[in-house]
């Protein structure tokens, strides 16, 4: 056994969701020696070179829990130098092959979140599994009590509902309060549109995208659910770009002023 392992991986072009993916096998014990390509395949798939570099590892004496940290710190850099290559990034949910140069969903919505300092609009067709999706705004929000959060979202009735509109909204009200993880609330604004019982004039409100600080916007195909950020294949783009933030905010705004959306009663 050697005494002074080599810790270097051959993780160029991996994936940082393929790195996390083996790091949570190995801590599980869904991974164990001997690795080969071949065996980690069915795991978030592994070239072989990162392959052999783990069996290197192991031969030299560090324990699976070991290789899961090396992996995590390996995904974090990888994060980082994707968030520092360019300003405009491709963004998955779902299956991908090892070598990929895209950031996860759920993480990006996380980070953004987090690193919000004065504003945060949301747009969602869908919310579910909301205290886990919307944790760390609200946490984010209990700490800068002065940010500004927007929430557009899709309040809708089923093709046979004759029920009064405020019947409808109150339900979707109730239920975004069970869902919302924090005691400060965002406000949240609806196209009433959707709720129109005449099939001609309805309409959805389909616009899935984040807007922080007026200075990155992500626009994405997930809607703000466990499922879309974490098992659905779905796609986005990161833009760090200014001018785009605040053109994307900006249109938002516009149907604010104009009394084309409507506080969510409650909100």
């Amino acid at each position: 056994m050697s005494t002074d392992p080599e810790l270097r991986l051959s993780f160029e072009g991996v994936s940082s969701v393929t790195l996390r993916t083996l790091a949570a096998c190995l801590r599980g014990g869904q991974l164990a020696p001997p690795f080969n390509a071949f065996n980690l395949s069915g795991h978030g798939g592994c070239p072989v070179s990162l392959a052999a570099d783990l069996q290197r590892l192991a031969e030299d004496g560090l324990a699976p829990r070991h290789l899961a940290l090396i992996l995590d710190t390996a995904a974090q850099a990888v994060e980082v130098e994707l968030k520092q290559a360019s300003a405009v990034q491709l963004v998955w949910t779902g299956p991908e092959i090892a070598v990929s140069h895209s950031r996860d969903t759920a993480v990006v919505v996380d980070e953004l979140f987090s690193q919000a300092r004065e504003s945060v609009l949301v747009s969602t067709f869908a919310i579910q599994q909301g205290r886990r999706v919307f944790a760390a705004l609200a946490s984010r929000m209990q700490v800068i009590p002065s940010l500004r959060v927007r929430l557009f979202v899709h309040v809708s009735r089923s093709w046979n509902d004759t029920r009064e509109e405020s019947t409808v909204l109150r339900e979707f009200a109730e239920d975004l309060k069970e869902q919302w993880p924090g005691t400060t609330r965002p406000a949240v604004f609806y196209d009433p549109r959707t709720l129109s019982a005449d099939a001609g004039t309805r309409a959805s409100w389909h616009a899935k995208c984040l807007v922080v600080d007026d200075s990155v916007a992500f626009v994405t195909s997930a809607n703000f659910t466990e499922w879309a950020q974490q098992r659905n294949v779905e796609a986005g783009v990161l833009l760090r770009n200014p001018h785009f933030a605040r053109q994307l905010r900006a249109q938002f705004d516009t149907l604010a002023h104009a009394g084309l959306v409507c506080r969510l009663p409650g909100w």
